[in-house]
C-alpha cells in the first residue's frame, strides 16, 4: 500500500540546496507541510524565496543539543529526509590527509546519525526516514576510499536500524554523480571535464539531476512496504 503526503509533516534536514531542495519542492507540490533545516540562514532565505510557503529552521546538525531542541519544539511529524553532506574525504589514500577524512565524517556521518537519533522520539509510527548516501560506497574508484568509508558506513547500518525502529521505516537513496552545488569547489572548466568523464562511464550517458534523486526519496517515503533498503539512483554508474 502506498501513502500520500497531503497534510503530512515532513522535515528535510539539509534542504536548502541541491537534492534536499529538490525533494522539498516535490514534497510541497505533493501537499506536504515541509520544514527544511540548514546551518546557513542566507541559503534558507533563498530557499524560502524559491518555495513560497515552505518552513525553515536554522539548525546545526552537528550540535546534538540544538537538534534535540528543534525536534522537541517541532512536535510529532511523519517523514524525515536527511540530505546532510560534507565536502571532504576524497583523494588518493596514500596522500589523503586523515584529518580531511575525519572532517568528512564530521560533515556527513555524525550529523546524519545525530539527526536520526534526535528525531526518533518524535516521528509517527507510520512514518519514515530516508537518508542520502552516495554510490562511492560501492564503486571502488581510485580517490574515493574515504568517501566509500563515510557512505558505506551509513548504508551498512540501514538494515539493522530498520529492524530496531520498526514499524518506523528507514531507507537510503544512493546517488551517482549529480549536478548540484556540491561540485562547485571545482572551477567551471574542471567541473565540466569531470562531468564529461563520468557521463562517458555511465550507461545513461550523462550525469544526474537533483530532481531524479528526489524522485527516489519520495518513492521510499511513500511506499509503506519498503524498509532497510538502499536504492541506487546513479544512471547505472555502479554496474
Amino acid at each position: 500500500m502506498s501513502g500520500n503526503f497531503e497534510g503530512k509533516k515532513v522535515i528535510v534536514a539539509g534542504g536548502s540546496t541541491g537534492v534536499g531542495l529538490a525533494a522539498a519542492r516535490q514534497l510541497q507540490d505533493a501537499k506536504a507541510q515541509v520544514t527544511i533545516t540548514g546551518r546557513s540562514k542566507e541559503k534558507l532565505q533563498q530557499a524560502a524565496a524559491a518555495l513560497p510557503g515552505i518552513n525553515t529552521a536554522a539548525v546545526d546538525s552537528g550540535d546534538r543539543a540544538a537538534l534535540d531542541q528543534f525536534f522537541q519544539e517541532h512536535g510529532p511529524f511523519d517523514h524525515l529526509v536527511v540530505t546532510l553532506s560534507g565536502g571532504k574525504g576524497a583523494g588518493q589514500f596514500s596522500t589523503l590527509p586523515l584529518q580531511d577524512l575525519q572532517e568528512g565524517f564530521e560533515g556527513k556521518f555524525w550529523p546524519q546519525l545525530n539527526t536520526i537519533q534526535a528525531a526518533l522520539p518524535h516521528i509517527n509510527k507510520a512514518g519514515s526516514i530516508t537518508i542520502v548516501t552516495a554510490v562511492s560506497s560501492i564503486l571502488g574508484l581510485p580517490g574515493t576510499s574515504g568517501l566509500a568509508a563515510i557512505n558505506g558506513s551509513l548504508e551498512l547500518m540501514i538494515p539493522a536500524i530498520a529492524k530496531e525502529i520498526q514499524p518506523v521505516r528507514i531507507n537510503a537513496v544512493s546517488p551517482g554523480v549529480i549536478d548540484t552545488p556540491w561540485w562547485d569547489f571545482l572551477p567551471t572548466a574542471d567541473k565540466k571535464a569531470a562531468f564529461d568523464s563520468y557521463a562517458a562511464q555511465t550507461p545513461a550517458g550523462r550525469v544526474g539531476k537533483p530532481e531524479e534523486v528526489a524522485d527516489g526519496i519520495l518513492f521510499l517515503a511513500r511506499n509503506n512496504f519498503v524498509t532497510g533498503t538502499v536504492v541506487r539512483v546513479d544512471g547505472g554508474l555502479s554496474l
